[in-house]
């Protein structure tokens, strides 16, 4: 039988579930670096679990210096099916209240001081981003998430800023008339990266705070998010409890939106033009297809 290998992108702390078993801190390498840091591996029942603090434990790097192309590579190296990111975000929209959550469907990208691709000279290959999120493992997070009685959106665009500042009041608005819901600084390149690699990507969008556009409300503070992370993070362990549960003795098959496959049609160098050197750091994202 085919298994679920949940990657959970987060907080140091979600690993902290109830029920977790066989769990071991686990150093892995890449061609890409160091990841944030150890991952934690571990079991309920026949789901696996492998968590990755996205900023390391103590929160130690900023939004733009976190290693994203060695992140997602240790996710693969270690078999994960499946990456689910446990995000905080501000909310855009007055109906999206500090402590609900927002199952993404789109992201706008605004970062640019990061690297956001595994191929480049020597191997190009261009993956579409029409859909980012896999609309199948978003869904199934989200009823998940429903039992533990958090305000669940399913759908929302999040708009991703470099950081590590908050939005200006001027950009606030500005990404209000876009049409966006949410804003935060870490899920982009991370989902293109996730594609790249051919793993199925949803985002739990945790709201902590209204940023800055909310004329009733005091302007985004790191205390502020601080607080509502801490109430957000019990429920996000209590969802992913729950989507274990339910994805026990389930049969896991491939992503209707063919993701796993993505990398057939993305290859455009020839075959006698790639260079052997960036086709070895692609062993673990793009092997199957070189």
């Amino acid at each position: 039988m085919s298994e679920w290998t949940i990657g959970v992108i987060g907080g140091s702390g979600l690993y902290e579930m109830e029920g977790l078993e066989a769990m071991d801190e686990v150093v892995v390498e890449t061609p890409w670096g160091t990841p944030s840091d150890k991952l934690v591996t571990g079991r309920i029942g026949d789901v696996s679990f492998v968590f990755l603090p996205r900023h390391g434990k103590g929160h130690r790097l900023t939004p733009t210096d976190i290693p994203y192309r060695a992140n997602i590579d240790a996710l693969k190296r270690l078999g994960c099916t499946d990456i689910i990111s446990v995000s905080a975000c501000g909310s855009l929209k007055e109906a999206y209240a500090p402590g609900d959550y927002v199952m993404i469907d789109q992201f706008i990208d605004r970062t640019f001081a990061r690297e956001k691709s595994f191929f480049g000279p020597g191997m190009v290959a261009h993956v579409s981003m029409a859909d980012p999120v896999c609309a199948r493992l978003s869904a199934l997070a989200a009823d998940a998430a429903e039992t533990t009685g958090v305000n669940i959106h399913r759908g929302g665009t999040y708009l991703a800023m470099e950081g590590p500042q908050f939005s200006s009041r001027a950009e606030s608005f500005l990404y209000r008339q876009w049409g966006c819901d949410v804003i935060g600084m870490t899920n982009m390149p991370e989902a293109k990266l996730a594609r790249e690699a051919e793993l199925p990507y949803a985002t739990m969008a945790m709201v902590t705070d209204y940023d800055c556009w909310h004329d009733g409300m005091e302007a985004v503070s790191v205390t502020n998010v601080l607080e509502i992370m801490k109430q957000n993070t019990e429920n996000a362990r209590q969802a992913l409890l729950e989507l274990a549960h339910r994805l026990n003795g389930q049969e896991r098959t491939p992503s209707p939106q063919a993701i796993e496959t993505c990398l057939d049609f993305a290859m455009i160098t020839a075959p006698e033009a790639r260079d052997p050197a960036v086709l070895d750091k692609l062993d673990a994202v793009a092997g199957r297809v070189l």
